[in-house]
């Protein structure tokens, strides 16, 4: 393996991995001894340094970190502090509000409830950390379980589940009969 080929495939470790990694790591996936690799890697910082470039290498205990050159600083924060918009669809805020209201429930509930798939809507929750698996149902098939977060009240702006504001029961019974009558008239077609 040529010199450019190893410094090329630690420079793509340490981005891959994120974190940092040890010289021993380091050192096997060139395949080479802790001493050669050490001297890749003073190189490749140089070269980073050298060039300008918006990532460096450092040096951390024993092991290496791909990270961002002090230089951009300014650039990242106007970037990270840029406010993420995320909006919830119809039917993410339908999903919430069953989990919400009926936590701890499995999917397959959701589902029934609905009358409809909603993978897309859980995944979607789950990536804005608005809900989280919280176990399994003792079952046959053990299905996952999911409950709402902390982050959930916080979006909200409640501090407990029994801020929640309370369904009327009898909203309940007319939603249940609009409900009923909607499945029987798409039956009926």
């Amino acid at each position: 393996m040529t010199i450019e080929k190893m410094e090329a495939v630690l420079e793509g470790v340490l981005f891959a991995m994120g974190r940092a990694v040890t010289l021993r790591q380091l050192s096997i996936a060139i395949e080479q001894d802790e001493r050669t690799t050490k001297k890749l890697l003073q190189n490749l910082m140089d070269k980073k340094e050298k060039e300008g470039s918006g990532v460096r290498i450092v040096a951390l205990d024993g092991a290496y970190q791909m990270g961002t050159s002090p230089e951009i600083f300014e650039a990242l924060i106007r970037v990270v502090k840029e406010p993420k918009k995320q909006v919830l669809t119809n039917v993410q805020v339908e999903t919430l509000a069953i989990i919400a209201y009926r936590q701890p429930i499995t999917r397959q509930e959701i589902e029934t409830i609905r009358g409809v798939k909603c993978d897309h809507a859980i995944n979607k929750l789950l990536e804005y950390r608005l809900i989280e698996e919280v176990g399994r149902l003792d079952a046959i098939g053990r299905p996952l379980l999911f409950g709402t977060t902390e982050e959930f009240l916080r979006c909200f702006g409640v501090g407990s589940m029994e801020e929640l504001p309370t369904i009327h029961p009898v909203k309940v019974e007319n939603l249940r009969q609009e409900a009923e009558e909607e499945a029987q008239l798409t039956l009926d077609l």
